[in-house]
Parts: structure tokens; sequence; C-alpha cells
């Protein structure tokens, strides 16, 4: 169990970044990996009080607190409506709902963990963090930040864009640390590919080698599938050998890409129908228009 000198409840951006600077005080965030540390630490900086619990949402973009909580991530109906509820699939299965109602964004992403399913499908939405000391740099960027990297995170910025995303991951039991992650996202031309849990932390490719310039097929992802899968290294632990995860590697991604090609085509066929009804619409009301003037 972790034990703390001292706490505070910061009520300025200022003074928590002032008070993180001192090597053994320590940021909280939903308190729930943290408390399993055995150490005895300084001061405990609470960032309840700087109104970091929101997602806000603009014509261009999200952005989404660092307080706010995986649940409220994993509920909420535009980001899920922007991610064809990739988002939802990447926090549902991590421990359980109460969990969820405490873990935070920001202690998710801050600790850069390897089995981190929320850093895996963020590296692929083009997400761009705020940190009040460093500034606006792409989650990806991030994430090669050191760990001794003493700042505050005040916020996930996520761009609209219209790209298929899909997200899955393999576990040995239910609510268990993932085996492997991975996340997908493909916008007709450009394919990003994010694998995690390797066991290290997830780190985002793209298609260099344009193996899907011509779409997504069941032959073009089973070859991206084999490519991608050697991009990445993998290591052993309780959950799996390096070369299984690998293995699964290859699966995953050939999975995600199919998944994502089925919303994308069923992206298509949704705005087919719409162009129909609107068209269809268009022409009963000229219809409706001349019966009235005869």
């Amino acid at each position: 169990m972790i034990k703390f000198k001292d706490y505070v409840r910061a009520q300025s951006l200022e003074e928590a970044y002032t008070l993180c600077q001192k090597k053994r005080n320590v940021v909280l965030g939903g308190m729930l990996w943290l408390k399993m540390q055995k150490r005895n630490a300084g001061t405990a900086i609470d960032l309840c009080d700087l109104g970091l619990n929101y997602i806000e949402e603009t014509p261009e973009e999200f952005r989404i607190g660092a307080m706010t909580t995986l649940r409220q991530l994993e509920k909420h109906e535009g980001l899920n409506t922007l991610t064809h509820y990739a988002m939802e699939e990447s926090v549902k299965h991590i421990v359980g709902v109460q969990f969820r109602n405490v873990a935070t964004l920001g202690g998710s992403l801050f600790g850069r963990f390897g089995f981190s399913d929320v850093l895996t499908l963020f590296q692929v939405l083009d997400a761009k963090v705020e940190l009040y000391h460093a500034g606006v740099m792409s989650v990806s960027e991030f994430a090669e930040l050191p760990r001794k990297t003493r700042d505050i995170l005040v916020q996930v910025i996520v761009a609209k864009k219209n790209a298929a995303v899909a997200y899955q991951s393999m576990r040995n039991t239910a609510t268990d640390f993932p085996v492997l992650t991975c996340a997908v996202s493909y916008d007709g031309s450009i394919c990003q590919c994010a694998v995690g849990a390797r066991p290290a932390k997830a780190v985002a490719i793209t298609d260099t080698q344009n193996l899907l310039k011509d779409g997504i097929t069941a032959r073009s992802a089973e070859a991206f599938a084999v490519w991608a899968a050697d991009q990445f290294t993998y290591g052993s632990n309780i959950r799996g050998s390096e070369a299984y995860r690998k293995k699964i590697c290859q699966v995953l991604v050939r999975r995600t890409l199919m998944e994502a090609a089925e919303k994308v085509e069923s992206k298509s066929k949704e705005l087919h129908n719409e162009m129909y009804r609107e068209i269809h619409e268009e022409i009963h009301e000229e219809i409706h228009s001349e019966k009235k003037e005869i």
C-alpha cells in the first residue's frame, strides 16, 4: 500500500504543477493502480477541484478533461458515434463498472502502462494531449516522453475525422489484463494500426507498404496483418509468450481490419439510403406542389 505524508487539493493548475515538481510528490488520478504500490510518498496532489471532469464537443473536435472517468467515455454517445463504438469496446472489459466509475482518463494515459487499452485506441484517433507546461502534442509523442516527466495532463483532444475505427483485445479471462490489444482506423486511403500489451506500451504504424491501397479485402487484410505483426516487438510474461503474442497480433490485426471494412461499407449504405430519401422527399414535394397548382 502506498502511504502519503501530506494531502493537497490543488486550487489551480499552477499550484498542482508546482507541487508535482518535487520528486516524492504524486498526482492522484482515480487512485486505483497507484494505491497498489508499496512505498512512502510525499504529498498527494488531488485535481478534483480543477473542473477537469468534462467532455465538450465542438464542430471540429471533442475535448476530454483529464478527470473524466472511463465509464463516462464508455457511455458517451458522441464519442461512440465518432469511433463506431470502438470507444466503448476499448474500456468495457476493464475490471468492472465500479472500477470504471472511478478510473480516470488522465490516470490511464499518463501512466503509459503497457496493458492500457485506452492508450492503444487513442493512438489511432490522431488524438492530442494538452500538458500544462509542455503544451499540446500527439498521443504518440506523449507516449514516448520519459516516465519521469513531471507535468499535469489537462485534457485530450480528439479531432472529428471521417474514418472507420475498430478495437479488439485478447484476454485469457474476462476483466483480466489483456494479452494483446489492437486498434485500427481506416479512412479509405490511410490505415493506422496500434498494438499494445506486447506487454510493452502501445505503438502505432501506418500502411507504408500500400497493402491496402485498393481497399480492405480478406486477402489484403491478411497481407497487412502478416506484415504488421513483423513490425512490432514482443515480450513474455505470465499471460503469454513472445511467440504467442506475435501470432495473436496477426489474428487481431486481420480481425480489426475486417471489422473496419464492414463499418466503411455500412456507412456507405447509410449515406446512399440518406441520399435516396432526400431525393424521394424532393420528388414528393414537387409532385405535391404541382397538384396544388392544378
